[in-house]
């Protein structure tokens, strides 16, 4: 079975149904979302409000600087790497 993928906007609406007074059971069977999938939801909307439905290939502003970190350390690391080999060729070379 193949994962559905959902939008900012179709998120945003649904749990405005549910914050409306709408049961949360009820927006599923109305929407066709799987209840654990909609609660997740809720509970991202509760903690960080819209921004933690950023969007598909988007960061979200808390993750942001990680992302930026990690790809520092990955330059480093190569970086580190190829001073590595350098050293073992000019090394050999006497």
């Amino acid at each position: 079975m193949r994962s559905r993928r959902y939008d900012r906007e179709f998120k945003l609406s649904s749990i405005a149904l549910h914050k409306s007074g709408k049961s949360a059971a009820q927006v599923c069977r109305d929407l066709e979302i799987p209840e654990s999938t909609f609660s997740e939801w809720v509970k991202i909307y509760d903690q960080q409000g819209e921004h933690g439905f950023s969007g598909s290939g988007n960061v979200s502003p808390a993750n942001e600087g990680i992302l930026r970190l990690k790809k520092e350390l990955d330059d480093v690391k190569l970086e580190r790497d190829i001073l590595k080999k350098a050293l073992a060729i000019f090394s050999r070379q006497k």
